[in-house]
C-alpha cells in the first residue's frame, strides 16, 4: 500500500470553539468547515496548511471515542490519515498481511470521505486512518455551520 499523501492530522480537543480561536488568532489559519459526524460522535473543524488538512475533533458524546481518548491521554494528536485509492482493496490487503483493522469496511467520514481506521497495536502505536482519495481539491471558502 502506497499512500498518495497525508490527507489530514486529527487532533482531539475538549472545546472546539476555543481550539478554533487558537488556530485562527494565534497561528493565522482559517477554519474552512465545521461538521458533525453523528456516526463517529464528533464535531470537526478543518484547516488547510499547504496540501495537508488539520482536523480538530470534539466529542459530542461523553462515551464517544474522542472523549475516552482525552480522558486517558488528554488533548493532542489523535491520528494521522492517509489518502489511498481503492480503500476496500487496501483494507483487504492489510488484513491479509496481519494488520488489525478497527473498521473492516469503510465508513462515511467528514467531508464525505470514505474512511477506515487501523488499530495502533498493528501500526507501532499510531492510530492510522485510510481515506478514499479525492480527485478535486478542497474548496477553501468558509462554509461553516456553527
Amino acid at each position: 500500500m502506497i499512500p498518495k499523501y497525508i490527507e489530514h492530522i486529527g487532533i482531539a480537543v475538549s472545546n472546539l470553539k476555543e481550539s478554533i480561536s487558537y488556530y485562527e488568532e494565534i497561528l493565522g489559519l482559517t477554519c474552512y468547515a465545521i461538521e458533525e459526524v453523528v456516526d463517529q460522535k464528533v464535531k470537526t473543524a478543518f484547516f488547510m496548511l499547504g496540501q495537508t488538512k488539520i482536523e480538530l475533533l470534539e466529542s459530542t458524546d461523553p462515551d464517544g471515542p474522542i472523549a475516552r481518548f482525552i480522558e486517558k491521554r488528554g488533548e493532542g494528536i489523535h491520528h494521522i490519515a492517509f489518502a489511498v485509492d481503492d480503500i476496500e482493496g487496501r483494507l483487504k490487503d492489510l488484513e491479509e498481511k496481519g494488520i488489525q483493522l478497527i473498521d473492516k469496511d469503510p465508513k462515511k467520514g467528514a467531508e464525505g470521505l470514505s474512511m477506515a481506521f487501523l488499530h495502533p497495536k498493528s501500526t507501532h502505536g499510531v492510530l492510522t486512518e485510510l481515506c478514499e482519495a479525492r480527485e478535486k481539491k478542497v474548496d477553501k471558502r468558509i462554509h461553516r455551520s456553527d
